[in-house]
């Protein structure tokens, strides 16, 4: 046995030692098969555990998660998770698993060759430690590397009873996944906008709803989202960032969105009125004034800056992992950035939820606005107090 480190000021390795970070990538070059149980992971992490496997040509993966059925896992995460699971098994070279029947908290990785284990880590590393970040850059890890084969042999054993299907199962085939939603922070410090509290949250979620609306997204399939035929989706909605340029010389800012709203809802009673400005408060917390405009009163939009719609959404699938923000629209050919069906499916809501409360607040003009509440993601019981 060979203990490894976490190379942290004041606490350096040393001469002759090895971080647990050296020894994980070290085995991974001898190695054709990896089985990993931890108790946390991160999208960070994870993505980096892809690349390994990809750069180090692995045959076959194994990752086994132990903490978050019970406690809950981050969306981020979860989604990464989703994403990678697919991948590595259509590719047939592996999966990624979530203990069930307790929480396990062990820090296990075996490394295989032409069948048979050759090497092994045990300590208190859990997955993020192949890619330090913020959170976890200054947090000491202690490990210990074996190749002696009956200890080896040992640890293997345990790893494969945590696969057994009484103690855990693929990620995809768990039903009613605890989710912990993480902060989109595309809307922090944006002017015109400000945060409101949980409290407050929960109280318009209670509230009555005095009439109420969805909003339906319109984006297009994966495969359609370059297609000729499909132009309609860059010139309005989620995806007008990929309409030509107002600019020719400057994309359309990523975040640039049209909630474009039918007139079948439109004429609907109790819906806005043309340009009378109304106060929205969002399930995630925060408060911006919008309106509705345009031609047949389809355009569904904020007051002051036009990027803070696509700000709150697009920064919702962003914070979820289902998406990255892409700094020059034009550029990405391939439309990699641009919101599709299976991302609101992954998310697990295509529409918005437009209610209004009841309530008002006063404009800074000591204007009295009503206050409606916008909700993306699968609704919850809408509370009832009046």
């Amino acid at each position: 046995m060979k203990l490894l480190y976490s190379n942290i000021l004041p606490l350096a390795t040393g001469e002759g030692q090895e971080t647990i970070t050296e020894a994980i990538n070290n085995q991974m070059r001898f190695a054709d098969r990896i089985e990993i149980a931890v108790g946390y992971v991160s999208r960070a992490s994870l993505e980096e555990l892809d690349l390994l496997i990809e750069k180090n040509n692995i045959k076959n993966i194994c990752l086994n998660i132990g903490m978050y059925f019970i406690e809950g896992m981050p969306e981020g995460s979860y989604h990464t998770a989703i994403r990678l699971n697919k991948k590595w098994q259509e590719l047939g070279i592996g999966e990624i698993r979530m203990v069930k029947a307790f929480k396990y908290h062990g820090k296990l990785y075996a490394f295989y060759k032409d069948g048979k284990p050759f090497s092994a880590i045990i300590g208190s590393a859990n997955l993020g430690v192949i890619k330090l970040e913020a959170s976890n850059r200054r947090q000491y890890e202690i490990s210990a590397i074996t190749e002696e084969i009956s200890e080896v042999e040992e640890i293997v054993s345990h790893i494969e009873d945590l696969k057994k299907p009484n103690i855990s199962a693929n990620i995809e085939t768990i039903e009613e996944m605890p989710l912990i939603y993480e902060t989109n922070t595309a809307l922090t410090g944006v002017e015109f906008v400000t945060e409101v509290p949980k409290s407050n949250v929960e109280f318009y979620k209670r509230c009555a709803s005095y009439t109420s609306f969805f909003l339906p997204l319109k984006v297009p399939f994966y495969d359609e989202r370059y297609m000729d035929d499909g132009k309609h989706f860059t010139k309005s909605n989620v995806n007008v960032c990929y309409a030509a340029p107002r600019n020719k010389r400057k994309s359309r800012d990523w975040y640039e969105t049209q909630l474009t709203v039918s007139k079948e809802i439109t004429k609907l009673d109790g819906y806005p009125e043309k340009n009378a400005p109304f106060y929205i408060v969002t399930d995630d917390g925060y408060c911006f004034k919008a309106h509705t405009t345009s031609d047949g009163n389809k355009q569904f939009s904020a007051v002051g800056d036009e990027l803070i719609m696509g700000r709150w959404l697009k920064g919702r699938l962003v914070a979820a992992g289902l998406v990255n923000p892409v700094n020059d629209t034009q550029a990405d050919k391939e439309r990699e950035g641009m919101i599709t069906k299976e991302m609101l499916e992954e998310y697990g809501c295509d529409n918005l939820y437009f209610k209004k409360t009841g309530q008002t607040a006063m404009d800074e003009d000591g204007t009295s606005l009503d206050v409606w509440m916008l909700s993306f993601k699968p609704i919850e019981e809408e509370g009832d107090e009046e």
